[in-house]
């Protein structure tokens, strides 16, 4: 009897186990094909694109590419460019999945709230917080606001969103500030759906927000950037924060002044960045030590600093995750390139990524080459256009009369190229034996084709510039 019992519970313990690894399998099964179907690249053709849809607000204007573009649904990433006019306020929000931000223009302060971090910097006193018969309100005014770190952002730097966490940026220069993102949609961070959304804490988009493209999109982006706090019950949030309800209900009204709004009279002008805010001394736990401390922007365009430099061609600055370790959370990396008039960006590939390019000066020819041996982009791309090169697909830029600019957002934290070209070369690691039977020429063809720029690397000067 005893060995029946025992036969008995080996054969659940094996049947659960056997269910349990099942179920597994068929979950690791959907999140691959899940994986797959998000990632299929059917590209016929690669276009340079401008955005095609512009949301208007108080203090400035959000300009959205079309997201369900071939090319952006093959890289999984949503583009977007926001212009911050001055003394102005982008209101807290946060997204599902990482953002890369290059400041092209301007400058401003940036917040943002990480969890479990503690606020350790302290801003100027406010001023007008007392009010008469408020005994509350007198204890606040001889308190000094305690927050996390606000950093400083200028043009040329780019600057990590981490997914989920909630941040804001307030222009407080002259001029306006205008900020080009992209949001990798097909980050493991993100499990919902492969689309573009932001969460919003205050503000939101209105009926009244100038949109383009069908109604099915135009209905679809007015879902994007929403409010989720003004849903909740107000004797609920009331209880919660512990305040007025009439407060609760002022915060969740509605609200015209869109998703950038303009800051009343100075008031802003309180907080500091970085450099000038006053740090509180504290004992760290092994979160602050690591995450909270890290830096989220990195200076982008420093000629000093060039990864890659030719006297004749330009140079190229990269920023990955060595250089910026929150990058290792996110798995996303830009690069910016300056090339000279009529240089050449070198036949490449990148192995473990997609590319998306925003030309940010001047203009050039481009052409990449797909999977099938077809070109599915031979044109020339201007100054604020926009364009993909997925993941393999072949790719070389020559520069116009006037040079040319851009920034690279890549889907990897190190993405690494191949070039077909430069003493890095694919050609160049293989036995000139092999290319001259490869592309039936002589050995003196293959033995040039091997070693006539072996002194160059990604970047080629003008045929009629001779190598220093």
């Amino acid at each position: 009897m005893a060995k029946i019992l025992a036969l008995i519970a080996i054969f659940f313990l094996v049947s659960t186990a056997v269910a349990q690894t099942h179920q597994r399998g068929q979950q690791q099964t959907q999140q691959q094909v899940r994986q797959q179907e998000a990632r299929q690249c059917r590209i016929q053709q690669l276009t340079a694109s401008q955005p095609n849809q512009r949301i208007e607000s108080e203090g400035g204007v959000t300009e959205l590419w079309n997201e369900y573009e071939d090319q952006f649904q093959c890289a999984g990433v949503a583009p977007m460019r926001d212009v911050i006019q001055p003394n102005s306020l982008s209101l807290p929000n946060f997204s599902p999945s990482p953002r890369l931000v290059y400041i092209q223009q301007g400058q401003g302060l940036l917040g943002l709230s990480q969890p479990g971090c503690a606020e350790t910097y302290h801003s100027s006193q406010q001023p007008g917080l007392r009010r008469e018969g408020s005994q509350q309100a007198g204890r606040q005014s001889e308190q000094r606001d305690q927050h996390q770190k606000v950093h400083r952002i200028r043009q040329g730097d780019i600057v990590a969103l981490p997914a989920g966490v909630a941040h804001w940026c307030y222009n407080d220069g002259n001029e306006e500030l205008v900020a080009v993102s992209v949001t990798d949609l097909n980050n493991n961070a993100n499990q919902l759906e492969q689309k573009l959304r932001s969460f919003y804490l205050a503000g939101g988009q209105t009926q009244r927000s100038s949109l383009q493209g069908s109604p099915r999109q135009q209905q679809q982006q007015r879902e994007t950037f929403q409010n989720v706090f003004r849903a909740f019950d107000e004797n609920l949030m009331a209880e919660a924060f512990n305040i007025p309800v009439e407060v609760v209900r002022r915060m969740q009204q509605e609200d015209e002044r869109g998703l950038i709004v303009r800051v009343r009279g100075e008031e802003m002008r309180m907080i500091r960045p970085e450099e000038e805010q006053e740090y509180e001394s504290r004992r760290y736990n092994g979160l602050e030590e690591t995450y909270c401390n890290l830096n989220i922007r990195q200076y982008l365009d420093n000629p000093r600093e060039a990864d890659i430099y030719s006297r004749q061609a330009g140079r190229i600055n990269i920023v990955n995750s060595q250089k910026l370790q929150i990058l290792n959370y996110m798995d996303m990396s830009a690069e910016k390139g300056n090339l000279y008039p009529n240089a050449m960006h070198a036949p490449h590939w990148t192995m473990n990524a997609h590319s998306v390019f925003y030309v940010t000066r001047g203009d050039a020819h481009v052409q990449v080459v797909g999977s099938n041996g077809q070109t599915v982009l031979d044109n020339r791309v201007n100054q604020g256009e926009l364009f993909v090169v997925p993941q393999h697909f072949v790719s070389t830029i020559r520069a116009g009369n006037n040079g040319f600019e851009y920034v690279a957002f890549k889907t990897s934290g190190q993405p690494m190229k191949s070039p077909l070209v430069g003493y890095t070369s694919a050609f160049k690691a293989m036995p000139i034996q092999v290319l001259a039977n490869s592309f039936q020429i002589s050995t003196q063809e293959a033995q040039n084709l091997k070693y006539n720029r072996e002194h160059h690397t990604m970047l080629l000067p003008p045929r009629a510039v001779r190598s220093s």
